[in-house]
């Protein structure tokens, strides 16, 4: 249920997971408003990009025009939260895109698109994240990774890979971006994490 005085955060709505953020973010006391149009950003005081296909959504947002005006309010410091797609639409930096594929930016991060595989390779792991007492269960499905991240970014989370490690969890100011879907599971930690972000203002 939302709270009355809840932070009002969009959720784009073009493709992708955009019920199941919603919901999440409602049961953690967010106010929540699809956002399809440039004039949906009205009023927001944090917006989450969904999983979904990065490519698809690049291709939505430049038609509807959205991409410029979401590219504007991050760059303000608007609070935003990506999941999958939504990580890799937040990278300033993109490896393994497709031809003319362009981010959002925000995110001090070279992000390596579909970086596990395919989607025969998707799968699920626990992961440690800082801050969290308990590890978070987390669903990759043709995740991402960070393959290299800025000096301000926080690695919050990563998993190993071929004897190393890959972060999967990254947050800078108020920029937060999971390679995983948080909102198929159930646990709202990291909405809760986000939102925390949102009210420090």
């Amino acid at each position: 249920m939302t709270g009355p005085d809840g932070p009002l955060v969009g959720v784009l709505a073009l493709q992708g997971a955009v019920a199941e953020h919603v919901a999440a973010l409602a049961a953690c006391g967010a106010r929540t408003r699809a956002v399809r149009r440039p004039a949906e950003l009205a009023g927001l005081d944090g917006l989450v990009l969904p999983g979904g296909e990065s490519t698809t959504m690049d291709l939505l947002l430049r038609t509807v025009g959205l991409d410029e005006p979401l590219r504007t309010a991050i760059a303000d410091g608007l609070p935003v939260y990506g999941s999958c797609a939504g990580m890799i639409l937040l990278a300033d930096r993109l490896v393994d895109g497709v031809a003319g594929q362009r981010t959002l930016g925000g995110l001090d991060v070279t992000c390596r698109r579909n970086a596990f595989g395919r989607q025969v390779d998707s799968f699920e792991t626990d992961l440690d994240v800082v801050g969290l007492d308990e590890p978070v269960h987390a669903v990759f499905i043709r995740a991402p990774w960070v393959e290299e991240a800025g000096g301000d970014v926080e690695v919050l989370a990563a998993v190993e890979v071929d004897g190393g490690t890959r972060p999967v969890l990254v947050r800078q100011g108020r920029v937060l971006a999971s390679a995983f879907h948080p909102e198929l599971t159930g646990d709202h930690r990291l909405h809760r994490l986000f939102l925390d972000g949102v009210a420090r203002g």
